[in-house]
């Protein structure tokens, strides 16, 4: 078992959810937390429930750092109208985030690392940066050289995702153009999301 498929098991475990909708995940067969005390009934604080919306929204989007996460929400803050909508939006804009709702990436780890490796164009320029933010109407590319990598292949058959309609995806080209920033009910989350939590957690 590799470092990750260990992370993401473990992150699952803890927060009681498949937070992918993988059909494997270890939260099917035991939707709590790991430890002799893990199935004892607790009852949250507001603040245990705060955090665990952070955590699982957080964990989702490749288990991003608190400092950078922290810097999505003070983005999402200086924006007019809903923090909540805005803080999603700005987390599907990234490069992994698109790669992964475009089935090029079986997992959000593994889109990070395909761009990391140099292998997904934007606009027909090499990206290497997985945060990189889209804008409207960009496109986004495998690499010719990489369209053939056992894994992106795999990732495109996979049935249990469905590609968002803010996203236009064309599976011959190995390319997708990120139409708009989606809002939240767009956002085809495999368990439920509640950025509002977020909100509440930072404004402490």
């Amino acid at each position: 078992m590799t470092k990750r498929i260990r992370a993401k098991s473990k992150l699952e475990r803890r927060l009681g959810e498949n937070l992918w909708g993988r059909p494997k995940s270890p939260a099917n067969k035991r939707p709590y937390p790991p430890g002799q005390h893990g199935q004892r009934r607790r009852k949250q604080t507001d603040y245990g429930i705060q955090l665990q919306g952070k955590q699982k929204l957080r964990g989702y989007y490749g288990n991003i750092g608190e400092r950078q996460f922290r810097r999505y929400y003070q983005e999402a803050v200086r924006r007019k109208g809903d923090t909540g909508a805005h803080l999603v939006e700005l987390l599907e804009r990234r490069l992994d985030t698109t790669l992964y709702r475009a089935k090029f990436a079986p997992t959000m780890f593994a889109a990070r690392q395909f761009i990391s490796h140099g292998h997904i164009l934007v606009d027909g320029k090499r990206v290497t940066i997985p945060s990189y933010s889209l804008k409207d109407r960009q496109v986004v590319s495998v690499r010719e050289k990489s369209r053939t990598l056992a894994v992106i292949l795999e990732a495109t058959a996979m049935p249990e995702r469905d590609i968002p309609a803010y996203l236009e995806v064309d599976q011959k080209e190995m390319s997708v153009c990120y139409l708009q920033g989606p809002t939240l009910e767009d956002i085809p989350y495999p368990v439920r999301m509640e950025p509002n939590l977020v909100v509440e957690y930072y404004s402490r």
